[in-house]
C-alpha cells in the first residue's frame, strides 16, 4: 500500500499540532510496512525534521507567500506524486495545497481522505477568506472524500455542518511515542531558566490567541496570594502575545513568578513535562489537545478547558476540565493545587489512560485498517 500524506508544514515549531500529527503518522505508517510519502512546503523544513522520518519520502514544494501558505504550483510534481499513491490523506483544511492536490486527485479518479484536525469551523483571522475558500472548493473537498476522520468526538458536529454522515466519520486520535519522553533531566532544566527549587505550572504551546495563554495568565494573577509558591512556565513560539502577557505579568506586579523559555523540542521539551507540577492547557478551540498526551506519559497531571477535545480527563481523574474563561480557570487552579497528593494520583491515572489508548503503535493500525477498508 501507498499513502501520500499532504500538509503544508511538517515543523511542529511552525505548524502545530498538525505538523507533528503528519510527521509521527508517517514514521509509524513506514514502521508499519507502508510505503510512506508526505507532500509539503519548504517552511522551517530542516535536517532536524527529516531525520526523525525514517523510511519516509518527503517532496516539497516552495512557498511563495507565507501569510497565506501559498505554494509554488508544480502540475507535474503533483500529479506524478498522486499517481503513484494508492490512497491520499489531506491533512487540515484552509489550505491552497490541499486545493491544488484535490483537484489533480479527482482527475485521476484516486481514493482521499480527510483529517481537518479541528479546523473545519470558520474560526480565528481570515473569516471571510475562510468562507469564500470554502464556497469555491472547501466543501467540495469534505463532501467527495472517500474517507473521514475526526479526532476526537467533538469534531464529528464539525463534520455535521458540512453534510457529511456522522456513520462515516472514523475517529482516529492523536498517538504519543513514549520513546520522545524517557528524558528526565528536571534539575538541569530548572537550572537553566533559574526556576529555583519552588513547583511551577507549565503552559506548552504556541503563544497564540486560541491557545489562551492570556486566559492562563489572568487566572494565575487572580489567584496569585492563594499560590504563593508556585511559578508559571510559558514554553513556546511567540506568535504576536509576547509583549502583551509580558506586561499582564509586570502590572500585576508577579513578573519574578512568570517564566517564557521559548520554543521546546527533544530533551528539554521531555524535561520540562518531567519536573512540571501540572500542565495547563487553556485553549479557546481545539481538536484534540496533543499536549495531553505528552503530559500523560510523562505522569504530569492537567488543568484543561472543555474546547480542548479531551473531557474524559476528568472521568479518568487525570485532572480537571473548567470553562475556557478567566474564571474557570482561577478556580481550576485553586481546586487542583489545593491536595499535592490527589494531583500525583492524577498523574498517574492519565499515564496509565494515555498507555492504554493512545500510544502510536496501536493507533496507526487504526488508519491502515481505513486504508484497506477504502481500497477494499
Amino acid at each position: 500500500m501507498r499513502v501520500l500524506n499532504v500538509n503544508i508544514m511538517i515543523n511542529s515549531r511552525q505548524g502545530g499540532g498538525a505538523a507533528e500529527r503528519t510527521v509521527q503518522t508517517s514514521r509509524f505508517l513506514a514502521k508499519s510496512g507502508v510505503d510512506c510519502t508526505i507532500l509539503t512546503m519548504d517552511l522551517g523544513l530542516t535536517q532536524e525534521c527529516l531525520k526523525v522520518l525514517n523510511g519516509v519520502k518527503v517532496t516539497t514544494l516552495t512557498c511563495l507567500f507565507k501569510r497565506f501558505y501559498l505554494p509554488k504550483f508544480s502540475y507535474s510534481k503533483i500529479k506524478n506524486i498522486v499517481a503513484e499513491s494508492d490512497v491520499i490523506h489531506l491533512m487540515g483544511h484552509w489550505a491552497f495545497l490541499n486545493a491544488m492536490v484535490y483537484l489533480i486527485v479527482r482527475l485521476l479518479n484516486k481514493p482521499y481522505v480527510v483529517c481537518p484536525a479541528g479546523m473545519l469551523p470558520v474560526y480565528g483571522r481570515s473569516k471571510m477568506i475562510k468562507k469564500l475558500y470554502n464556497s469555491l472548493i472547501g466543501n467540495s473537498i469534505i463532501r467527495n472524500a472517500n474517507g473521514y476522520i475526526a479526532i476526537s468526538l467533538n469534531e464529528i458536529d464539525q463534520f455535521l455542518e458540512y453534510g457529511i454522515e456522522k456513520e462515516k466519520v472514523s475517529i482516529i486520535p492523536n498517538g504519543i511515542d513514549p520513546e520522545d519522553y524517557k528524558i528526565k533531566n528536571s534539575i538541569n532544566f530548572k537550572k537553566k531558566y533559574g526556576l529555583g527549587d519552588d513547583p511551577f505550572l507549565l503552559f506548552m504551546g504556541r503563544l497564540n490567541p486560541i491557545k489562551g495563554p492570556d486566559l492562563l495568565l489572568n487566572a494565575f494573577c487572580n489567584v496569585k496570594g492563594k499560590l504563593n509558591n508556585y511559578n508559571l512556565v510559558f514554553a513556546g513560539p511567540d506568535e504576536g502575545m509576547l509583549p502583551v502577557l509580558k506586561k499582564i505579568a509586570i502590572n500585576s506586579g508577579i513578573e519574578d513568578r512568570i517564566y517564557f523559555t521559548g520554543y521546546l523540542e527533544g530533551e528539554e521539551k521531555s524535561s520540562a513535562y518531567h519536573a512540571a507540577n501540572l500542565l495547563a492547557i487553556p485553549s479557546r478551540q481545539e481538536a484534540m489537545s496533543i499536549v495531553v498526551l505528552e503530559a500523560g506519559i510523562t505522569k504530569t497531571p492537567v488543568l484543561i478547558t472543555d474546547q480542548c477535545g479531551f473531557d474524559e480527563v476528568a472521568d479518568i481523574n487525570g485532572g480537571r476540565v473548567v470553562s475556557a474563561s478567566v474564571d474557570g480557570l482561577q478556580n481550576g487552579l485553586i481546586e487542583i493545587l489545593k491536595d499535592s497528593d490527589e494531583l500525583s494520583l492524577m498523574g498517574a491515572n492519565l499515564q496509565k489512560y494515555t498507555r492504554r489508548h493512545f500510544i502510536w503503535d496501536a493507533v496507526i493500525n487504526k488508519y491502515i485498517k481505513l486504508y484497506q477498508n477504502i481500497l477494499e
